[in-house]
């Protein structure tokens, strides 16, 4: 298996994010819409601000995963941020999703001073939920109808990592 490497994303990546979030299972997993423009990516990946920081996994020059930090910025909340990602499904059980965690924890513990780590997953997402559970987070609640998908509302929990 090749390895996975993780850098910040690039403009030069929005063709690749907006192929990765275009799969259906991908959609269903997270709450992007489908027939997402290129220029969405685009913008998103041009914005700059210190608090948020968007990662790519990649094997070899293929873009497989992504995954958001953005960090709070009101003052009472600065510890803390949230997350969001996706990985190609065609690279599920790869350690994509490892490294992209992994990659992040690094970036909140040991340099941007962010002690909580906050996210939203379905709940009948088991391979999401079992993965931040292997990184320390805990659910913290469930919010109903939290989200539509193919036409149903779907649960969601609200899951958090606190530094020690």
């Amino acid at each position: 298996m090749s390895q996975v490497t993780i850098r910040h994303a690039t403009p030069d990546d929005a063709a690749a994010l907006t192929q990765l979030y275009s799969q259906p299972e991908t959609q269903s997993d997270t709450l992007h819409l489908p027939y997402q423009s290129p220029t969405l990516w685009q913008q998103r990946l041009t914005e700059t601000r210190p608090s948020l920081v968007i990662l790519v996994a990649c094997i070899e020059t293929r873009v497989v995963g992504q995954l958001t930090l953005d960090g709070f910025t009101v003052a009472r909340r600065r510890h803390g941020a949230t997350i969001g990602m996706g990985v190609d499904p065609a690279f599920h059980r790869r350690g994509i999703g490892k490294a992209l965690m992994a990659a992040m924890i690094d970036l909140c513990d040991n340099w941007l001073q962010i002690t909580r780590i906050e996210l939203t997953v379905f709940v009948d997402n088991h391979k999401a939920i079992g993965l931040y559970q292997r990184f320390g987070f805990d659910i913290e609640g469930t919010a109903k109808r939290y989200a539509m998908r193919d036409g149903e509302m779907i649960d969601a929990y609200y899951m958090a990592r606190l530094k020690d």
